[in-house]
């Protein structure tokens, strides 16, 4: 069976393009035509400055909000990173492989790195190396799959280029996966900043849809979407990324085609107003499962546990392999 391997980092509240984008997928597609793993990476929220109990906090929030979106630990494996070993492990192991040159042309990276600079402050190591973390999530389980935004693509890439230097210098040792990004709503936008990706660190919130937001929240959000000039509803990203944000959207709640549903509105008032209650509506059953679950904490810290035991046997014979392989003695 296709193994798929996907994670979340919690450093914010899961919002809903993390739900349209990934989540959702997850539920109703991965975890019942393959053999899946799905987990909270929470050693990636380490790479920048954090509060302690606040990474706690999200880790157990959004390992709670994907049992609530519908992933059944009888059907796929639901953990968390830093209780699986062979992450970091396995991350050593790729350094060894990885080169400065390939962590220094990484996106995020770069853009941070950039950022920090101008303050006159500096990023930490982390930051740099955290693609290799990333590559060692991916390969430690034999990975085919990986479902991932297009803003991901790149640190696919580099476990592809990982995986094939290591066996091509050390024996064959790693699975090369390959990343399968999604459709309809592949990229869900500021609902204020239409050109950018609606990110859980996000500080604009007002253009944020978290997951736990109450209805009337919700509605207010959607209702104040910059929308762009002229009055007539057309589906164009590039033109109209603020209509095209709100079509998707609304697509991708409803099952619809975003060019298609243009043709049903004739004000910018009408579209919100619908696209604002397919979201109340989306979220409405996600968010009753997370209220019922946070009632039964012991439930959501068992399936974590079983989780990643069932990672763990999963994860160390490859490992194992690959620590033979570069040149260690066995233990």
């Amino acid at each position: 069976m296709t193994r798929v391997f996907s994670g979340i980092k919690p450093t914010g509240h899961l919002t809903l393009g993390n739900y349209l984008g990934a989540v959702r997928r997850w539920a109703q597609v991965d975890q019942h035509r393959t053999d899946a793993l799905f987990c909270v990476v929470d050693l990636h929220a380490l790479t920048v400055d954090h509060d302690p109990a606040r990474v706690r906090r999200l880790s157990r929030q959004a390992a709670t909000l994907l049992l609530a979106s519908g992933l059944d630990p009888e059907l796929c494996t639901l953990f968390l990173q830093s209780h699986v070993d062979e992450h970091a492990r396995l991350s050593y192991l790729l350094e060894c492989v990885a080169t400065d040159g390939e962590m220094r042309r990484m996106i995020q990276y770069k853009e941070k790195a950039a950022r920090e600079r101008e303050r006159g402050g500096s990023v930490r190591l982390s930051l740099l190396t955290y693609p290799v973390l990333m590559a060692a999530d991916i390969l430690a389980y034999g990975t085919d799959e990986v479902p991932v935004g297009d803003d991901q693509t790149q640190h696919v890439e580099l476990a592809r280029d990982l995986a094939v230097r290591f066996n091509q210098r050390y024996g064959q040792t790693f699975v090369v996966p390959k990343a399968t990004p999604p459709t309809v709503a592949s990229r869900v936008m500021n609902l204020q900043e239409p050109t950018s990706k609606m990110g859980k660190t996000d500080d604009t919130g007002p253009g944020i849809v978290y997951l736990l937001d109450e209805p009337d929240v919700v509605r207010r959000k959607v209702m104040r979407a910059v929308t762009d000039s002229g009055r007539d509803v057309v589906y164009d990203r590039e033109q109209r990324p603020g209509l095209a944000n709100l079509l998707e959207i609304l697509a991708a709640c409803e099952g619809g085609n975003p060019e298609e549903l243009s043709g049903v509105y004739e004000s910018y008032g009408a579209l919100k107003k619908d696209t604002a209650e397919a979201v109340v509506e989306l979220l409405r059953p996600v968010q009753e499962r997370h209220k019922a679950l946070c009632a039964d904490p012991a439930f959501v810290e068992g399936v974590l546990r079983l989780g990643a035991e069932r990672a763990r046997e999963m994860a160390r014979p490859r490992v194992d392999e690959a620590y033979r392989a570069i040149g260690l003695l066995a233990g």
